[in-house]
């Protein structure tokens, strides 16, 4: 019996020290070797390209809103996750209808995107239609004309992952930079 029991001891170390040391050190070194830039959270200048941030203001373009607190697109940090809100909800239909009210007073005709919030409850990207849409916002904001921001958001869209899988979307970070690099450029 104290063999077999010493046998299942080296085996329990030999798995733990395997399996709980070896595979993720092996795991995270091809990961740093291979994807380096999205092993490290995909970091650009101003945040992640992979988790949504929080714009606030009229000079640039908004992402969805955010699961934890709709009412500040992009909410607060630090929470994820659905609001699991169903479409006979009182507060996602109270929601639903202040964030309407808020884009019309920016002067944007939201679209469904732009007023409801993804799964994760942090999407980075927005459709070209969502961009368009707060165009008249942006263009009032920061006095660049509809027809740049159309090319600038143009530049921006990302075609279908593999080229078929999902449709456009265009990082609203990486949008949002690129239109800082053109303002400076202009002035």
């Amino acid at each position: 019996m104290l063999a077999q029991l010493r046998r299942a001891i080296v085996l329990s170390l030999v798995a733990i020290v395997l399996f709980g040391v070896g595979y993720p050190l092996v795991g995270t070194g091809i990961s740093q070797l291979l994807f380096n830039h999205q092993a490290n959270g995909s970091l650009v200048k101003g945040g992640s390209a992979l988790v949504g941030q929080s714009w606030t203001s009229p000079d640039w373009f908004h992402g969805r809103p955010d699961a934890d607190n709709p009412l500040l697109l992009n909410g607060k940090p630090g929470s994820s996750g659905a609001a699991n809100l169903g479409p006979r909800s009182e507060t996602l239909v109270r929601q639903t209808r202040k964030l309407i009210a808020y884009w019309h007073s920016q002067g944007v005709d939201p679209t469904t995107d732009l007023v409801t919030t993804s799964a994760s409850g942090y999407d980075p990207d927005i459709t070209p239609a969502d961009a368009v849409a707060e165009i008249p916002m942006v263009s009032r904001a920061t006095g660049l004309s509809s027809a740049r921001l159309r090319q600038l958001i143009r530049t921006q869209t990302q075609g279908p992952e593999f080229g078929f899988l999902g449709p456009s979307y265009i990082n609203v970070l990486q949008l949002n930079q690129a239109l800082k690099a053109l303002e400076s450029r202009l002035r």
